[in-house]
């Protein structure tokens, strides 16, 4: 029997290929709108990033939500990526 490749992604904050499943989607919607995509099927640009603070901390220092998303990524919306990351 043939084994099913895991798909991989590279978190953001820490720069390492992870499993998919590890990982937390965030997505920009075509109307530009971001969010965490929890089921990872969102349509829209989407970036990962591990499911811990440290990851999210060392992200928003380098800017890699702004180059992931080409714009800018109000504190706002970090905030609330922090408040959700933290939770989930």
């Amino acid at each position: 029997m043939k084994n099913k490749k895991v798909p991989e992604r590279m978190c953001i904050g820490c720069r390492e290929m992870k499993d998919k499943r590890e990982l937390v989607r965030v997505v920009k919607s075509s109307q530009g709108e971001i969010s965490i995509d929890f089921t990872g099927k969102a349509p829209g640009r989407g970036a990962y990033i591990c499911k811990n603070e440290e990851c999210l901390n060392r992200a928003v220092k380098s800017k890699a939500f702004n180059r992931a998303f080409q714009t800018c990524v109000s504190e706002e919306i970090l905030n609330t990526l922090k408040e959700e990351l933290g939770n989930g």
